[in-house]
């Protein structure tokens, strides 16, 4: 496991968070949040899918603003903790999916990804590959795909946060052509790479167990064996900003 040192420059927001309490997810893309300060407050939810499974409602939360006065939701849950409001010190789960890109990005050019690339001197985004894009071509030689899995929260999850029905999950099409693109790239590139980012305090990536386990465990072993190699990195989530806290090559799945 490789731990990042201090020097490791985090990712700063814009401004500080605002913290509330979820009050209920009426659909996937929106949350409605209480301040404390007036009425609920209708928020954009960034995690298209489920979230660990849990019903999230009484859940304190971050939220951002993008002051921008022509989206129809200016306001962007991205953070929530499985602790209770009035908790003191809060550890906080970020949801954004769409920002992790963004993160990774940051952390590359800083030179934070040093067990998965060599120094760093080029970085492209949304890179052909197949019939695919993928995340990143680092250095013209490296392909790495960031994954951002929320359907199963693979952490202790307390007593009192209830969880939602069990629903069946099979929706892992897109991540195989991925992978399969991956290893097939090896043939023309040095290396390929899936990096799993985890914005919460997680005791190690396991893919969901789930309707199509068995099709994605030889996926991916047959890509292990050309070559693709699996990353897991761990980030811990504040109301300043996102910090990468560690990086290790996952051995198992």
């Amino acid at each position: 496991m490789t731990v990042l040192d201090a020097s490791t420059q985090p990712f700063l927001f814009p401004e500080p968070l605002r913290e509330g309490v979820i009050l209920a997810r009426p659909n996937r893309f929106i949350m409605d949040v209480d301040f404390g300060d007036g009425a609920p407050v209708r928020c954009h939810c960034p995690a298209v899918s489920r979230i660990g499974g849990l019903d999230l409602a009484g859940r304190p939360c971050l939220v951002s603003d993008s002051h921008n006065a022509k989206r129809k939701m200016p306001l962007t849950v991205e953070a929530y903790s499985l602790q209770r409001p009035d908790d003191p010190d809060k550890r906080w789960i970020g949801i954004n999916q769409n920002a992790s890109n963004r993160y990774v990005e940051h952390f590359l050019r800083g030179g934070a990804f040093a067990a998965i690339t060599d120094p760093v001197h080029d970085v492209r985004r949304e890179v052909p590959l197949g019939d695919s894009r993928l995340d990143f071509l680092v250095n013209g030689d490296l392909y790495l795909e960031v994954k951002t899995p929320l359907v199963q929260m693979q952490t202790e999850i307390p007593p009192y946060v209830p969880r939602l029905p069990e629903t069946p999950f099979s929706s892992i099409e897109r991540a195989l052509r991925h992978l399969r693109e991956l290893a097939a790239s090896l043939a023309n590139h040095e290396r390929a790479a899936v990096l799993y980012c985890l914005y919460y305090d997680n005791f190690g990536f396991r893919f969901f167990h789930g309707t199509t386990y068995e099709e994605v465990l030889a996926t991916v072993d047959t890509c292990r064996s050309a070559g693709v190699e699996l990353w897991q990195a761990d980030f811990e989530v504040t109301p300043e900003g996102i910090a990468l806290a560690r990086c290790y090559e996952l051995e198992e799945w």
